[in-house]
């Protein structure tokens, strides 16, 4: 456990399927000089897409359009299904999604951009739905504060996906936006244990930090709800009455949430973070992931696969419905507003 890299979900960088050819050190004899990383820092890659907005098809992940300004993710999350987008930019979905960062450096100009086409009529934009847009560089490089600054120049719903306490910074920009109906933020709670969360989403917020941000939003009038996610059989599961009890006494209006499902070699560097933290449930919770998703550690199939199906993913919905259904009883978050939209920014002539 000595030689685990702190700060890390996982402690490989696994090959990029896209990638014909890597530099790899399996085989480190008659090697003169040391090239294995064996601390590796974050790096910024900064990039100008063409666009920043994007139309999302999948019809199961309750939003239309998304917004990340980072690409890979600081945070480690050893789980996290965006590990595979990594490779689309040449990096690995292991280390390197989480050391690695890919930068939008005009983000905040490319979604101005956006917001004045003719073309466009207000609709909710998710911030991030992939990687988290509250990261920890963000505290540094503020470039979702500046998109924030953007959707409250043109009075444009926004809506927040994170596991992070830095989204309190902005509370500035959220609450006025909120008390037009034009924002909401949703805050990311897998497990009350710290241990756990140590080992499994090694750079994020604790859990009472996390739900010290939901009631701090809450106060300021910006609503919040918590997604319990992913919800990990033998893990956690047992776990969604405490997390639903504590975020609705923390004033969070409701909750959703989503089983894991591992994409591609993420189910290599899950087992192996198994091995590593939990080698005497690793056989239990591997069975039990497949047994939801047909025998397989992922399942691509719309409708099934945030949720899973069979006995466990059975047991998994009723837990967590009776949570809901007792915790937040006649409690709802308020509708959007799309009419407060003005392509004319701040200020107009009437």
């Amino acid at each position: 456990m000595n030689d685990l890299l702190k700060g890390r979900g996982t402690q490989s960088r696994v090959s990029n399927d896209f990638l014909k050819s890597e530099i790899v050190t399996d085989n480190i004899e008659g090697i003169d000089e040391q090239i294995l990383l064996e601390r590796p820092k974050t790096e910024l890659f900064y990039e100008s897409p063409n666009k920043v907005v994007n139309r999302v098809t999948s019809p199961d992940v309750g939003m239309e359009y998304s917004l990340n300004p980072y690409q890979g993710c600081e945070h480690g999350c050893i789980y996290c299904y965006a590990r595979k987008t990594h490779e689309y930019w040449g990096f690995n979905l292991g280390l390197d999604f989480e050391s690695k960062i890919v930068v939008k450096k005009n983000a905040a100009e490319l979604l101005e951009k956006h917001l004045l086409q003719t073309s466009w009529k207000a609709k909710p934009i998710i911030l991030s739905g992939n990687t988290d847009c509250y990261q920890p560089i963000e505290k540094k490089l503020k470039i979702t504060r500046s998109l924030l600054r953007v959707f409250q120049k043109y009075q444009h719903p926004v809506g927040i996906i994170t596991k992070n306490s830095l989204v309190t910074r902005d509370i500035d920009i959220l609450k006025p936006l909120a008390e037009k109906g034009l924002a909401k933020v949703v805050i990311s709670i897998t497990t009350l244990d710290e241990k756990l969360r140590q080992a499994m989403e090694p750079r994020t917020a604790s859990a009472a930090k996390r739900l010290q941000t939901v009631k701090e939003l809450t106060q300021a009038g910006i609503p919040v709800i918590i997604m319990n996610a992913p919800i990990i059989p033998g893990l956690n599961h047992h776990e969604i009455p405490k997390i639903i009890k504590a975020a609705a006494d923390h004033g969070a209006l409701g909750a959703g949430y989503t089983t894991v499902r591992l994409n591609g070699k993420i189910a290599n560097i899950f087992e192996d973070w198994l091995e590593v933290h939990y080698s005497d449930r690793k056989e239990k919770v591997m069975n039990q992931i497949k047994a939801m998703h047909d025998g397989h550690a992922n399942d691509s199939e719309f409708g099934r696969r945030m949720r899973g199906e069979g006995n466990i993913a059975l047991a998994i919905e009723k837990l967590f419905k009776i949570s809901a259904g007792k915790y937040f009883k006649d409690r709802k978050s308020p509708p959007w507003n799309l009419s407060a939209f003005r392509k004319g920014g701040n200020y107009t002539l009437f």
